[in-house]
């Protein structure tokens, strides 16, 4: 009763065998479609049946191999091999972002590609086998460079707003010349379930897809939804996705018997036509069923009755397939039976082989794919003085002579990048013609056009997914996020799409980008969690990203190259934070000193990822801090020396991710004091981890531990009015905590 791949296996069989298959699904608004209305020649019918049979064994012997400790994934297509049809209407240079049921339509697009494995790749990922060739054993993933699937995880809709900015990055590389990954007339598949379309992820794909077709501009994107009426245990209302999606204004709708071979090749095709003449998205409803449950681990008995259970496995794609093909004398009974019997045969011999291969067991293996990049680009040369000066006009003579504040001096790198890298692209709310809610990109728009400097939709899930498909296809993107904590709307395109990719695929496919937020606390008028946010936490942990904090308009055009030079070569994702509170400053201890205004920085000058900037000669005292926090530990250094006789070093980490430790305990070996200056709040700050950093590696050291004293914001949120700045560390709490660990009285 309860091992229903055994029955589906022999239902297969016994009802081929016995011309017991199940009537076409047929009705006045949907009538069956012919072999010769549905575009396919015979021996197209039989290819695309064989793979929709090769899923289908995977997946069963999928499930033999997790009752033998074999295999970790049992997730399978089944139910939804209608997507073979996908497969070969499709190009091999469309990209495609696939739902986990896509085993099919993988298995098709395999065949379009001369000198493809895909039962022995497929094999390989369901044993965990590091000769896995998309992610090494590191996760069953649908994936392929050469057939140009991104690698997706367990996606619940997260992949749908890089599939639209993908599509939107088409025509742009074609007219910007931006050397991409897909020709120029390609178009962009993503899929998904139907319990998935609810997701705000989804919600917001769709959003801006329907915003992007109405605004014209050329967006070739197929949503294929395969709609199999549950969500885990969950089912979807009849009805549901067509009354969502069939009238949704500027997205076409397409539906498609996805148990019927021919229709759904058919409205495949139509689907394909549509998209890439048109250049506008398209929605494609095929309806499937789902056999086997949600995965091997799932008891669907236990929230469906056995007659549900049973009318779906009746309604098998595979039968409906096989009728067709005998109605059509395209095969008898007895080779539609040998074919699947010859499938099954060589699928378990190659699984008895791939079981013995090797997995990864070691952490140093697993760890390799994090920062991977198997195609680095090469860095393209500074441009010289006379382009240079043409894009600056007036401000060219005194760039280098003029000090200025952080944000224009950020403005001006920013402005050296877009001329540098051809192929990047700045983007977000309010960035365009009015230059960004602090002026940081005022005026790019007027120097590099609307294709480069543009406006997003007020939708954080939106320019992240931009930026993520911008990166798949050639584009260097510098995605603005406006404020810190506007990125929880979204966070999870950072976590669980851009920092995982290179992990999954071991290199292959990157995401290379610098995402701008402008963020952390001490801006005088603003309030609240969302404008005046002193948490980084969210970015910590994730393994492989770069984070830089600058506290200096010098330094912030410096990382910021370096920033962009590691992302553009190696694919790497880059949060860069810019304080928002010393955008305008431009005094450091007293009106008018101009301490905190440098000149604009040569474009030869560079601060490498992870090197930390060192102020002061004082061996009383060594404080840690970055960002904010350097600009008042300075103010309090000046105090501290004149008034008191303490010597403080400051370490300017600039980058807090990563920590280049090695160099930063070359400073803390020197002092018995060491005082972190801590803006974010105090708990799941970078202070927890510097604590325990210098405390581990001073053990492995052979160090005397230091004492270490913690001056942090409260763990509180942030008022507005007189208070806005009361529980953050300035001037007086970093002079307080240096007295206090040196044992004096203020």
């Amino acid at each position: 009763m309860y091992n229903r791949a055994a029955v589906i296996d022999q239902n297969f069989i016994t009802f081929v065998k016995e011309g017991r298959l199940p009537p076409a699904r047929e009705s006045v608004a949907h009538p069956a479609t012919t072999l010769a209305q549905s575009g396919l020649l015979a021996h197209e019918a039989v290819d695309i049946f064989e793979s929709q049979c090769i899923s289908r064994l995977l997946d069963l012997r999928a499930r033999e191999l997790k009752n033998d400790n074999q295999c970790f994934y049992t997730i399978g297509s089944s139910g939804h091999e209608g997507n073979a049809v996908l497969g070969k209407a499709f190009r091999t240079t469309d990209m495609a972002f696939l739902h986990y049921r896509s085993g099919a339509f993988m298995a098709q697009r395999a065949k379009e590609k001369p000198g493809s494995t895909p039962i022995y790749d497929t094999l390989l990922s369901f044993v965990a086998s590091s000769h896995d060739p998309i992610s090494g054993g590191r996760h069953k993933v649908w994936g392929s460079l050469p057939l140009l699937v991104p690698p997706q995880t367990s996606t619940i809709a997260s992949h749908l707003p890089k599939a639209v900015g993908a599509a939107l990055s088409i025509q742009r590389a074609k007219d910007l010349g931006v050397e991409a990954a897909m020709p120029s007339d390609s178009v962009v598949l993503c899929s998904f379930g139907d319990a998935s379309s609810n997701h705000a992820t989804a919600q917001a794909a769709f959003n801006t897809a329907s915003l992007v077709s109405y605004q014209n501009v050329p967006l070739p994107l197929v949503f294929v939804c395969e709609d199999n009426g549950i969500g885990i245990s969950v089912p979807t209302p009849e009805g549901w996705v067509r009354s969502q999606f069939a009238a949704r204004p500027y997205i076409q709708y397409f539906y498609a018997d996805g148990l019927n071979l021919f229709d759904a090749h058919r409205t495949a095709q139509e689907v394909e036509r549509f998209v890439r003449v048109r250049r506008k998205p398209a929605f494609l409803h095929m309806s499937t069923v789902r056999l086997l449950a949600h995965a091997g681990s799932d008891p669907e008995w236990t929230y469906n009755s056995m007659a549900n259970i049973e009318a779906a496995e009746f309604n098998d794609p595979l039968l409906h397939s096989a009728r067709l093909i005998l109605e059509n004398g395209l095969l008898s009974a007895d080779e539609i039976i040998g074919m699947y019997q010859s499938l099954k045969a060589r699928i378990k011999s190659i699984s008895n082989d791939v079981i013995h291969l090797p997995k990864l067991t070691k952490p140093e293996e697993v760890r390799t794919s994090i920062t991977a990049c198997r195609q680095p680009r090469a860095i393209p040369p500074i441009p010289d003085q006379a382009e240079r000066e043409k894009m600056f006009g007036r401000d060219f003579e005194k760039l280098e002579t003029t000090p200025q504040h952080m944000a224009k001096l950020i403005n001006y790198g920013l402005a050296d990048i877009l001329l540098r890298y051809k192929n990047s692209t700045i983007f977000g709310e309010d960035v365009a013609k009015k230059g960004g809610v602090y002026n940081v990109t005022d005026g790019l728009f007027g120097k590099f056009g609307p294709r480069r400097v543009f406006n997003s939709p007020l939708d954080e899930t939106s320019i992240l997914g931009t930026a993520l498909g911008f990166a798949q296809n050639g584009f260097m993107p510098i995605p603005e996020i406006q404020f810190l904590a506007y990125i929880h709307n979204a966070e999870d395109q950072l976590r669980g799409e851009a920092s995982t990719l290179a992990f999954f695929s071991q290199g292959q496919f990157t995401n290379p980008m610098v995402i701008r937020i402008a963020g952390l606390a001490y801006q005088k008028g603003f309030g609240g969690h969302f404008h005046n946010d002193n948490s980084l936490a969210v970015f910590r942990d994730l393994p492989g990203v770069i984070i830089a904090v600058p506290s200096n308009g010098a330094d912030a055009v410096k990382m910021m190259r370096s920033c962009v030079k590691i992302a553009n070569t190696y694919g790497r994702v880059v949060v860069f934070i810019e304080p928002i509170a010393l955008y305008m400053t431009k005094d450091l201890h007293q009106e008018g000193d101009k301490g905190w205004s440098t000149p604009y920085p040569a474009p030869k000058e560079e601060i490498a990822v992870g090197e930390f900037g060192v102020y002061g000669e004082g061996h009383d005292v060594l404080i840690i801090t970055y960002g904010n926090g350097y600009f008042f530990s300075r103010q309090a250094e000046k105090e501290l020396r004149e008034k008191l006789g303490v010597g403080l070093r400051i370490v300017d980490l600039r980058w807090i991710a990563p920590i280049h430790w090695e160099r930063l305990m070359s400073e803390v070996k020197n002092f018995s004091r060491v005082v972190i200056v801590e803006e974010c709040r105090k708990t799941g700050s970078l202070s927890e981890g510097l604590v325990a950093g210098i405390v581990e590696n001073s053990m492995k050291m052979k160090l005397a531990l230091p004492k270490m004293k913690v001056v942090a914001a409260d763990d509180c949120f942030i008022p507005l009015g007189p208070a806005a700045a009361a529980g953050l560390p300035k001037k007086n709490e970093i002079i307080a905590g240096v007295l206090e660990i040196m044992g004096k009285e203020i």
